[in-house]
């Protein structure tokens, strides 16, 4: 749904990417750089509710992920297994509702428990929208809405309206500003239907190194774009 640009966006989605990387050139286990990204995690939450965000959405763990050495993605789960049983006190303190959208028969049943435990927990909280997007990829999610929508009403009545209304962040406006930290400058099969209009931004800072500071200034460099959905400068001035 397109909006007056404020400023300052309502959603913001992120691709944490650079863990590895930071952990290997500092000749540490690939698992340390996933575990000081959770301190980058906690800045980036304390931000969007000093900034006034209402949504943010993480890309945790891609569908493709699961194709890591095996070892990896085995502490990666455990990962979230401990942080879901450390961190879900904290936001409900912090009054931040989490979901968590993805393959989930894909994930291990205690961490199904887990997960559906937390967002029971913190599903009155209303000053921040967490989503953690885990075994998910925009592809599978494009094609498991269509399926949802043509059961629903037949395929000859399938439309973008209907098909929105089964896609997995549903709930959520599209997002204004897509983050990607690490160097790459591509969206990796995230959220492909939802951010057709997202403005897009790449940092070289790997997801360890992406502070509070940091964010500001992806914020600052939002604040300046011009979002205009197909119609003109002109047309926007004559509108504003």
């Amino acid at each position: 749904m397109q909006r007056l640009h404020t400023g300052v966006p309502r959603h913001v989605a992120i691709i944490m990417d650079g863990n590895g990387r930071w952990a290997t050139a500092r000749h540490l286990p690939r698992m340390a750089g996933h575990n000081r990204g959770m301190e980058s995690v906690r800045a980036v939450l304390e931000t969007c509710g000093r900034r006034g965000i209402e949504y943010l959405t993480l890309f945790a763990f891609s569908s493709e992920n699961w194709h890591r050495p095996a070892d990896e993605v085995s502490t990666l789960m455990r990962l979230f297994v401990s942080a879901l049983q450390r961190e879900v006190v904290k936001l409900v303190e912090n009054d931040v509702r989490l979901r968590v959208v993805g393959e989930r028969n894909t994930l291990d049943p205690e961490l199904r428990r887990l997960i559906a435990e937390a967002e029971e927990r913190t599903a009155a909280n209303t000053r921040l929208q967490l989503t953690l997007c885990v075994s998910y990829g925009g592809r599978w999610d494009i094609v498991q809405a269509a399926r949802a929508a043509a059961r629903e009403q037949g395929i000859e009545a399938l439309d973008e309206a209907s098909l929105e209304r089964h896609l997995a962040l549903a709930f959520a406006p599209e997002p204004d500003l897509l983050i990607r930290t690490g160097g790459e400058q591509r969206i990796s099969n995230f959220l492909l239907w939802q951010c057709a209009y997202a403005e897009l931004y790449f940092t070289h800072a790997l997801w360890p190194d992406f502070s509070a500071a940091a964010f500001d200034e992806a914020l600052a460099w939002y604040a300046q774009r011009e979002r205009r959905f197909g119609r003109t400068s002109q047309q926007l001035a004559a509108n504003s």
